[in-house]
């Protein structure tokens, strides 16, 4: 055999094995560090950290990105993690999501709202949809101060709810298809069933019924679009129990779970905490 040519082979085999090893090598180390941080969280607040985390995530050496929504296979982890999780103890729920499915979101809230210590929703940047519904579980919500969430209202594939209804406003019945009055009729169960839930949740958490209809009838019924953010100072209006006291640690976390990049960043800057003009003292300190 050509020396050369087996030489290059060896050379091929070596890189393709490198390249195969090094991201689940990566993966770990970054699961380790999370980890850490967890138990660090843990240790400090005297808490059960649950987190759920959906970020675009690569995977394996060809570098394929994956969006991560909520599943069954996240309400599964998460009632097995509150099952384990002593009735006495609090329980600090992480979240960063686009939202998911109802079904699951709904099961990750109703447990969360049955646990018996004080349950705390952390969202560090934004939670919407199934993410918000989550959040409504909780006791208190901790906020950073341009977190958001989202509204609740039901969607029927890529149609809101509320707007297939509006149809029977604009056209009379006899002109509606019958595929479009079954949509129909599947939208207002779906709007009342969204608002009987929410409702259901925040009684749970101490809000008297009619407080409750009306957070659950701004929220589920289909006021804003389903993407538009609720910022702190509106749902502190809501009546809802707003904090914005993020623990430092949360933000370390969120910062293990990178964004992975196809090209240069489209945001940079140098991660120091630069002094006023005037202070004295080293630039970082």
């Amino acid at each position: 055999m050509d020396p050369y040519g087996y030489m290059i082979s060896q050379l091929f085999w070596l890189i393709f094995l490198i390249l195969l090893i090094y991201p689940m090598m990566k993966a770990q180390s970054l699961q380790w560090a999370r980890d850490k941080l967890i138990r660090a969280i843990e240790a400090k607040r005297k808490s059960r950290v649950i987190t759920m985390i959906h970020r675009q995530e690569s995977r394996s050496f060809l570098g394929f990105f994956m969006m991560r929504f909520i599943t069954i296979e996240d309400s599964e982890q998460v009632l097995r993690a509150i099952r384990l999780t002593p009735k006495d103890m609090p329980i600090d729920f992480i979240i960063h999501t686009p939202g998911g499915l109802a079904l699951a979101a709904t099961q990750i809230a109703n447990a969360l709202a049955s646990h018996e210590a004080e349950v705390r929703v952390i969202v560090p940047h934004y939670a919407m949809s199934g993410g918000t519904l989550i959040a409504l579980a909780a006791d208190k919500i901790i906020m950073d101060p341009h977190a958001v969430l989202g509204p609740v209202d039901p969607q029927l594939g890529q149609e809101p709810a509320a707007s297939i209804v509006k149809v029977e406003e604009l056209k009379e019945y006899k002109d509606i298809e019958d595929e479009t009055i079954v949509k129909i009729d599947m939208s207002k169960k779906a709007l009342k069933q969204m608002k009987e839930n929410v409702t259901n949740l925040l009684i749970k958490k101490g809000f008297d019924k009619e407080k409750a209809e009306y957070i659950a009838e701004e929220l589920s019924q289909g006021k804003w679009t389903h993407d538009y953010p609720l910022t702190v100072d509106y749902l502190k209006e809501l009546g809802l129990n707003i904090s914005t006291d993020v623990p430092e640690e949360v933000y370390a976390l969120m910062d293990l779970y990178p964004q992975p990049s196809g090209g240069p960043p489209s945001v940079q800057y140098i991660p120091v905490p630069y002094q006023r003009p005037g202070n004295t003292g080293n630039v970082g300190k």
